[in-house]
């Protein structure tokens, strides 16, 4: 079995794992989104969002109106606020 065989072998597993992901995904949208939404998704977030935006305002404090439109925007996607 030469390089080319396990490289195709790799490339064959990761395609498999992908389908076996999307169709898992398919299977459990609803689920999924609901998780998303919930209430504990969004204190999650909102923790993680809040901390990231912080570290970024040290980094880079002129752009602090900046950082909390981009942290709002990515809030409306995750949670129910």
């Amino acid at each position: 079995m030469g390089i080319d065989d396990v490289v195709n072998k790799g490339k064959e597993a990761v395609s498999e794992g992908v389908d076996k992901a999307k169709d898992l995904y398919e299977q459990n949208k609803d689920k999924v989104d609901e998780a998303l939404h919930s209430e504990q998704a969004e204190g999650i977030s909102d923790s993680i969002l809040d901390g990231v935006a912080n570290l970024a305002k040290k980094v880079a404090p002129g752009s602090a109106e900046k950082i909390d439109e981009i942290r709002d925007n990515v809030d409306k996607q995750v949670g129910n606020e």
